[in-house]
């Protein structure tokens, strides 16, 4: 059986929107989807059983009512669910070891008015062995000009494979341009006690040297996916706030993580939390067991 596409659920609106979203993934990778609702442990070291019983059939009733309408808007998909005992997030990891995707709502019913991303969709983010997708309370609209884009961060100087081939196969299978993020600095010798500004001559060299690294860094993508048309985008601009102007309007936006080999355990550096509190579009965090990751998620 091929991999599923996982979505996690506890009857909140946020997970309900993101269960629907992966729904619509998986059809797209003509992937099954697998929904999970962990219930955490009660507190205290003597819980009634009763108790137990009662958490564990509101999960299981949460699994059913979010399976029916799935399948109900999605007849042709494989649809199938599972109830864990747990902390979620430690539920969720151990369900993403043979998943090839996790999408997760931004927060659950455990968070409040205002906060942007809860801590289990943190969590899974910087620690989950495949790639996960975090959605937003209201991730769609786009620009309505067309297909919206998906966009991708990227340094030419240090490219990774894992995030241009999972960018470039969402764009292809969602039949939507790919628009491919570089922000880059002015090299270190460019301003000094002796330099105080930066000429246009040497701004438009250091640019066009920027466009021409990217361009190279995407040939061997471009070749394999042939069918998907790319925009490179070389901004000076922090690397946040390139990407979060990039995004709007996107289908999703793709970013890296730095994991370790053994484990896939890694972490979110300060690029990646500032998206994807952000971000109003759905984000992929795709880990990496490279020993260097794009600078923008650094």
């Amino acid at each position: 059986m091929s991999h599923p596409v996982l979505a996690a659920v506890d009857g909140s609106e946020h997970s309900l929107v993101a269960a629907d979203w992966a729904a619509r993934e998986a059809a797209l990778r003509g992937a099954a989807l697998r929904v999970l609702h962990a219930s955490p442990p009660l507190p205290g070291d003597t819980v009634p059983a009763a108790a137990e019983q009662w958490l564990h059939q509101v999960g299981e009733s949460v699994l059913h009512r979010v399976i029916a309408d799935l399948r109900a808007r999605h007849p042709d998909l494989r649809v199938s669910g599972r109830q864990s005992v747990g902390p979620p997030g430690s539920a969720l990891l151990t369900a993403a070891r043979d998943a090839r995707l996790l999408v997760v709502g931004a927060r659950g019913s455990g968070g409040f008015d205002g906060l942007a991303v809860g801590s289990v969709a943190l969590r899974v983010a910087a620690a989950a062995a495949c790639p996960v997708v975090m959605v937003p309370a209201r991730p769609f609209g786009g620009s309505g000009n067309g297909t919206p884009a998906v966009v991708a961060g990227f340094d030419a100087h240090r490219p990774v494979g894992e995030v241009a081939d999972f960018a470039f196969a969402a764009a292809g299978s969602r039949g939507a341009p790919l628009r491919v993020v570089r922000a880059w600095a002015f090299p270190a010798e460019a301003v000094s006690a002796r330099t105080l500004f930066v000429t246009e001559e040497d701004r438009a060299t250091w640019e066009d040297q920027e466009n021409l690294r990217l361009s190279d860094a995407l040939r061997g993508w471009r070749e394999k996916h042939p069918e998907v048309a790319v925009r490179p985008d070389v901004v000076l601009l922090h690397p946040a706030s390139a990407l979060l102007n990039a995004a709007r309007g996107a289908a999703l936006l793709v970013v890296g993580r730095r994991s370790a080999p053994q484990t896939g355990e890694g972490r979110l550096g300060p690029v990646a939390h500032a998206v994807l509190h952000h971000t109003p579009c759905p984000v992929a965090v795709v880990p990496s067991a490279e020993e260097h990751l794009e600078l923008v998620v650094e």
